[in-house]
């Protein structure tokens, strides 16, 4: 007789947590996803970059031809000067990106990402108005409680909750996020608020290093609108919130000095979101018994990598083949599993992008062309990351956990 399947319960409908309940699903596992909010609005003003690594795993899902028509394959990666414009390090990316790492380098709104992992998944497994308040564990599984009083069980959950996970707090107690000083604006322009800019025609990531801060835009929307995130040093602004905006005078007013092409799009903006900057230390673990966490619930990390959501995606796809492969008895082996698999990547990208965030905002001298040398090397750099396949180490260890 084969083993009874486990039975998944994922709290958190981000990128996350309906990718790992799309993988679950196409492994035969039932799963539902509890989300708090009353109806699965998109983050406004959000873009993502999705590289290679994060494109295989929706692949692996998918989905990744569900978002073919709205993400954008940028020709270039342009580092440029904050006050001159000059271009001082050019990566070219259409052809010899996908060449070398196997999948493309996409940009796309948020939203876009979001809608196509619920077409794929089915509403119909996506359970809305449910904050999950507390986690129980019993000799046999989980019990669930939620704000409304209600309660369900479960053989295994994922707590896909992000960086204030309710999950994480009732398992493992409360951590606390570590603010990075900084917040970052974010605004989606359409493009056609920006046809002075005749740069903008071309299809480019734009990354601008300067003193204290940093700015970097990319066209979403098959070109429809320019995505841009503006990071600036503000002790006081602690507010973590998708949803706050930020005033437009004093995100123009701190680019002062900076080249107009960067002026002149903020400029265009219009009541531009705006957040703190936090992360939090690397966890020592993510899983006890039948609960673990995945995404920003484990490794919340800033944003100067790019990588969040593809390590969410990397994430999910390890996390579903692993419980696809066991019994409702082996869930926390597999749980472990996953963790051993996916931490010491994890941790290397909070670190990295930590780091980038002092090296994107050096002020002109010998260290930011030393910086500048280093940039030349960026495909070797990242190499590690966007190269990666996050399932080949289970193709090559196909036996069950």
């Amino acid at each position: 007789m084969a083993p009874k399947r486990p039975h998944v319960a994922v709290v958190g409908g981000g990128i996350g947590g309906l990718a790992v309940a799309i993988g679950l699903h196409r492994q035969g596992i039932e799963v539902v996803v509890h989300e708090q909010a009353r109806e699965l609005a998109p983050h406004q003003g959000a873009g993502i970059a999705i590289g290679a690594n994060g494109h295989r795993a929706l692949r692996d899902l998918g989905v990744a031809a569900r978002l073919t028509a709205a993400a954008v394959e940028p020709v270039r990666a342009d580092f440029r000067h904050w006050r001159t414009g000059r271009s001082m390090v050019t990566h070219t990316l259409t052809g010899m990106y996908e060449e070398r790492f196997k999948a493309p380098f996409w940009t796309v709104e948020r939203a876009a990402v979001q809608q196509a992992l619920l077409a794929e998944l089915g509403a119909d497994r996506v359970r809305l108005g449910a904050r999950c308040t507390e986690v129980a564990q019993t000799g046999a599984g989980a019990v669930l409680r939620f704000a409304d009083g209600s309660e369900t069980e479960a053989d295994a959950v994922v707590g896909a909750d992000g960086i204030h996970s309710a999950v994480r707090d009732s398992v493992f107690g409360p951590d606390e996020a570590v603010f990075s000083g900084t917040s970052g604006y974010r605004a989606l322009v359409p493009m056609d608020r920006l046809g002075h800019i005749p740069e903008l025609a071309e299809r480019v990531l734009w990354l601008w290093l300067g003193p204290g801060r940093h700015f970097i835009a990319y066209p979403v929307a098959d070109g429809a609108a320019l995505n841009l995130l503006a990071v600036v040093p503000d002790t006081e602004w602690t507010i973590e919130s998708w949803s706050t905006e930020g005033d437009g005078a004093d995100l123009l007013a701190a680019f002062d000095g900076w080249h107009p092409f960067v002026t002149e799009i903020l400029a265009a903006c219009e009541r531009p979101g705006r957040w703190a900057l936090y992360d939090r230390e690397p966890r020592r673990t993510w899983s006890a018994g039948r609960v673990t966490l995945l995404g920003d619930a484990a490794h919340a990390m800033l944003p100067h990598h790019g990588q969040g959501a593809n390590q969410s995606l990397e994430d999910a796809v390890v996390l579903a083949h692993l419980l696809g492969r066991a019994g409702a008895d082996e869930v926390a082996t597999a749980l472990r599993s996953y963790e051993q698999l996916r931490r010491p990547r994890t941790r290397l990208l909070q670190a990295g992008s930590r780091k980038n965030a002092t090296c994107f905002q050096l002020p002109d001298g010998a260290e930011a062309r030393a910086r500048n040398e280093r940039l030349t090397r960026l495909p070797d750099d990242l190499a590690w990351i966007h190269g990666h396949d996050a399932l080949g180490p289970l193709r090559s260890a196909p036996t069950p956990v």
